[in-house]
């Protein structure tokens, strides 16, 4: 949590500058959502293959290697504007995506390290806090963007945003520190090949749901928050001074949603409040390009981002949920599947603004983001508690033990027990 404290407030930064630092070096829309588009497609590819590695060979030395990646990218974009380096530093350190805090396209090893230190029923209110810590240093790297705007007159419009790049770099030296000195738990072994074929079969089927869903979802996020500082500049004609707080103000009423995700999810599993939160941001969200000056746009903006954002922790936290010895591969495919349509996201938004369509960025997002709560609910319903465990597999059916959204195990049956023991047997053979 303390490394994601520390990368979370250069990322906050780049977020509220790195698009408008783009626009100051003369590059068009397109030229820009192509760049933010590139880093999240060269992210999500990178999230696919390092999840179920970090499940068989360990989460910390990948962790390691992607601070030092990190680094190297804020350095370069420190040193030089010259566009082939910035544009891969762009690429490498995903400059303006957002991430929370989290290690970019290796957040999957955290989200697993973090699962697997933790039973079931803590998983909610934990990521839940862990995203709220996130959000607090975006916030504070966002209204340290506004200070490029006292930077204009001295060092021009261009020099002015390089001092940014050294919170990102900063950020990473101390994420390594952090991370070099914690102790990794033990890697789960992968399971036998007696292991319960049709629970395997019940896992994959949730993750392509998973999938599924939030390919919806990532594509409406894609559409609206990684050109959003880039549209307020277009729409009202402000600069970093004004956007930067703005966007400060929408993380931190992010924190403040994850802090009230977390009390929900304790009383009310991982689906309803994720689903009531969303669509009241879903409502505010098409209300923000219909709203004619600044500050009541900016505000609707952060009330909207502290109800979908703070949701972050409770997705997370179901995803972990839905295997048992997997939870790298969940992990990689949740973030995945949100990243790769998100890269296409700005590359569309960013003709449409171009064109000078400006609202309907927005109104595509609703839509899509409105399929995905449904499909949110119609997939995952009986899947409120996080725990694969109290899920029963009877064949190709899944069905959910009664008592199992209040943490409880439900009673076990003679078929289970059976169930159960043949697989301890398995393992015990498997360990000898």
């Amino acid at each position: 949590m303390a490394a994601r404290a520390a990368r979370s407030v250069g990322q906050g930064a780049l977020v509220a500058a790195f698009a408008l630092y783009l626009h100051a070096l003369g590059w068009s829309a397109p030229a820009i959502g192509a760049t933010l588009s590139g880093a999240l497609v060269v992210g999500a590819a990178l999230t696919l293959a390092v999840g179920p590695l970090g499940d068989r060979l360990g989460r910390r030395r990948f962790l390691l290697g992607y601070e030092v990646l990190q680094a190297a990218a804020a350095l370069a974009a420190l040193l030089t504007a010259w566009p082939p380096v910035l544009v891969a530093a762009a690429i490498v350190g995903g400059f303006g995506r957002g991430a929370n805090g989290s290690a970019g396209p290796f957040g999957p090893l955290e989200q697993a390290w973090l699962a697997q230190a933790l039973p079931a029923a803590r998983r909610g209110a934990v990521f839940s806090a862990n995203a709220a810590i996130g959000f607090v240093g975006m916030a504070l790297g966002a209204l340290a963007a506004g200070a490029v705007q006292w930077l204009l007159a001295p060092l021009g419009d261009v020099l002015a945003y390089r001092p940014l790049f050294v919170l990102p770099l900063a950020g990473s030296v101390a994420a390594c520190a952090l991370v070099a000195g914690l102790r990794e738990p033990a890697v789960a072994r992968a399971p036998s090949q007696a292991l319960d074929h049709a629970r395997r079969t019940a896992e994959n089927r949730l993750l392509v749901r998973l999938v599924l869903a939030n390919s919806l979802n990532g594509l409406g996020i894609g559409m609206v928050a990684p050109l959003i500082a880039y549209w307020f500049a277009l729409r009202f004609g402000r600069g970093p001074g004004a956007i930067g707080p703005a966007l400060a103000a929408s993380f931190a009423l992010g924190a403040l949603g994850s802090v009230l995700a977390a009390r929900l999810v304790r009383r009310h599993g991982l689906v309803g409040p994720v689903v009531a939160m969303r669509g009241i941001g879903l409502a505010l969200l098409v209300a923000v390009p219909l709203v004619p000056a600044f500050a009541p746009a900016a505000l609707l903006y952060a009330v909207r981002a502290g109800f979908n954002q703070g949701t972050a922790g409770a997705r997370q936290a179901l995803a972990v949920g839905l295997t048992r010895e997997r939870r790298g591969l969940a992990a990689s495919l949740q973030n995945v599947s949100i990243q790769l349509p998100r890269a296409v996201g700005p590359l569309l938004a960013g003709f449409m603004l171009h064109a000078g369509m400006l609202r309907a960025p927005f109104f595509v997002a609703a839509l899509l983001q409105g399929a995905y709560l449904v499909l949110y609910v119609r997939f995952f319903r009986d899947h409120a508690d996080g725990d694969f465990a109290s899920v029963r597999t009877v064949g190709r059916n899944t069905k959910k033990a009664p008592g199992a959204h209040r943490s409880r195990r439900a009673p076990v049956g003679r078929a289970e027990r059976s169930r159960r023991g043949a697989q301890r047997l398995a393992e015990r053979h498997h360990a000898l």
